[in-house]
């Protein structure tokens, strides 16, 4: 008997099978944590958050949800920007917290978005996102789908029902945009 495929779980899910949910999670907690690492990797050394801790809190917060769960795309693309949140208001609360608030530094590089100057934070690049998202949402969509969704330019072409030509070509379009926005408010 083969496994269930992530998408009709989350169908199974949303018709209110609660064992479907608990079947789902060993079937995506790989794909999560993977998704996890480089989101980590690029934080400060000594983060107190471990890739572990992330997924689970992600997760929770997924469940909890009252979503209607579309496919496996879908499901990855809110973990992401979920997993996303969840580190702004990390990076927030040590900004707060620590050192008179002194954030540390991340590269955007390491999250391979754009090459910018490593004094760019995470809260300043989430911001970033957010107006990208508001200029073009389907810019921002991509972005989350790709970087921080772990998707394929094919899986993120098929979410967003564009061509995969259309993904390469809007991406490098954000990519630049996102350059020049977090170049020009770098410190100088």
């Amino acid at each position: 008997m083969s496994s269930p495929s992530v998408t009709n779980l989350l169908a199974e899910w949303r018709a209110g099978d609660q064992q479907a949910r608990e079947r789902l999670m060993p079937l995506v907690y790989g794909q999560l944590r993977a998704l996890a690492g480089p989101l980590l990797a690029s934080e400060r050394p000594g983060h107190t958050l471990a890739p572990t801790a992330l997924v689970h809190e992600a997760y929770l917060k997924l469940v909890d949800a009252d979503v209607p769960w579309q496919d496996r795309a879908h499901f990855f693309s809110l973990a992401s920007r979920m997993m996303r949140r969840i580190l702004v208001d990390y990076a927030k609360t040590q900004r707060r917290q620590k050192r008179g608030g002194g954030a540390e530094k991340i590269s955007l590089e390491d999250v391979a978005i754009a090459a910018v100057s490593p004094e760019s934070s995470l809260p300043e690049i989430d911001d970033a996102l957010n107006r990208l998202a508001v200029m073009d949402p389907r810019k921002g969509e991509l972005i989350d789908l790709l970087y921080f969704g772990g998707l394929t330019y094919d899986e993120a072409a098929q979410a967003l029902e564009i061509s995969p030509a259309t993904v390469h070509r809007e991406l490098r379009i954000a990519k630049a945009w996102l350059y020049q926005e977090l170049s020009s408010s770098a410190p100088l």
